[in-house]
């Protein structure tokens, strides 16, 4: 039996051709996030919720769906030019909590950006990471997520 929470961190980086101002506006607006996020799709009959401002420091997307898309939510806790964090709540199919952050650097072709999810895991995630890596699970997610968030941006 796992009888105390495992830290976890997961964690990609791309190279996005386009400006830092694009990137940020397309992460800090959860309205923005069915354009490029990978879990996009999982439920055709997503339930959305927006609460707080659009954009920034308060801003709150929930979401309920099937057992694929699961149910919670996301506030942003920090909005600056270079980093967006955001505190992640899962409610459904199992409850956890995690720090989401965006890193964005500016460089000479564009903007890299690193997206981390760091945590602890509660016992059932834990038994879980003992078999299925937390890494192995999440990461292509976040390696395709950041694939569709450069498409969009280089639009833009």
């Amino acid at each position: 039996m796992v009888s105390e929470a495992h830290p976890v961190l997961v964690e990609r980086s791309a190279l996005v051709r386009a400006d830092t101002a694009t990137v940020h506006a397309l992460i800090d607006n959860f309205h923005h996030w069915q354009q490029w996020s990978p879990y996009e799709g999982l439920d055709p009959g997503l339930q959305r919720t927006y609460t707080g401002p659009d954009a920034g420091v308060g801003a709150s997307y929930s979401w309920s769906g099937n057992r694929k898309a699961g149910a919670g939510t996301m506030t942003i806790t920090e909005s600056i030019p270079e980093r967006i964090v955001l505190d992640l709540a899962f409610t459904k199919p199992l409850k956890n909590r995690n720090v989401t952050a965006f890193l964005l650097e500016p460089v000479a072709d564009g903007t890299r950006v690193t997206w981390r999810m760091s945590g602890k895991q509660n016992k059932l995630f834990a038994l879980i990471g003992k078999v299925f890596s937390m890494d192995k699970l999440v990461g292509p997610d976040f390696e395709k997520g950041l694939r569709q968030l450069a498409a969009v941006a280089e639009k833009a």
